[in-house]
């Protein structure tokens, strides 16, 4: 008798609850991303959704790049998100690991000019193995040139940054006069606190 009334009470519940539809922020087109279940509107803002790059821009190619939103506000039965960080599939970035060959990891925090603060890891891979020193200027060189792209831009710019490949493709234009490069990745981003004005 008591299971019977407490499934009957669970149903209600669920019943009560509204089912709202989540969407990219506007940087990536406000694509729908997926829906999530509530009693009210505020309970929806400051979840955490988790999406693949691919899904959004419709390409299959991008399905290695995990994005990661934030429920800001709610309109109705539509949930607005913003970016707070995205990071390359790991089995995409092992299998990029060749032998006779360096991995050199280098990881930035950059205040954006719209004051957010963002932690960018940015990997280089090599056509061959580099010695200490030569691993030394590649990590100096991305770390000046991502803090520069990065103080220069807004969050919208980091993210189309991110997402087109422009920051990549900066980087390695700059370190490979110094060292044969194969490969550069903004391999993971991590929005962190506001900046305090």
């Amino acid at each position: 008798m008591a299971k019977k009334k407490q499934s009957g009470r669970r149903v209600e519940g669920w019943k009560a609850k509204s089912w709202y539809k989540v969407f990219a922020p506007e940087v990536l087109g406000k694509t729908y991303i997926g829906d999530t279940i509530a009693n009210d509107p505020e309970s929806v803002v400051g979840r955490i959704l988790q999406t693949t790059l691919g899904e959004i821009i419709n390409d299959y190619a991008r399905q290695n790049v995990k994005m990661k939103f934030k429920i800001a506000n709610v309109a109705g039965d539509s949930a607005y998100t913003e970016f707070v960080g995205h990071e390359i599939a790991r089995d995409y970035l092992r299998s990029m690991i060749k032998r006779r060959t360096s991995r050199i990891d280098c990881h930035v925090p950059v205040t954006t000019k719209d004051g957010k603060r963002v932690d960018l890891t940015v990997t280089c891979f090599t056509l061959t193995r580099a010695n200490l020193s030569q691993a030394h200027e590649i990590r100096s060189i991305i770390s000046s040139m991502i803090a520069k792209m990065g103080s220069e831009a807004d969050m919208n710019g980091i993210i189309s940054g991110i997402v087109n490949g422009d920051f990549s493709r900066e980087v390695f234009k700059a370190v490979k006069p110094v060292f044969p490069v194969r490969r550069v990745e903004v391999i993971k981003s991590k929005l962190t606190t506001a900046k305090v004005v």
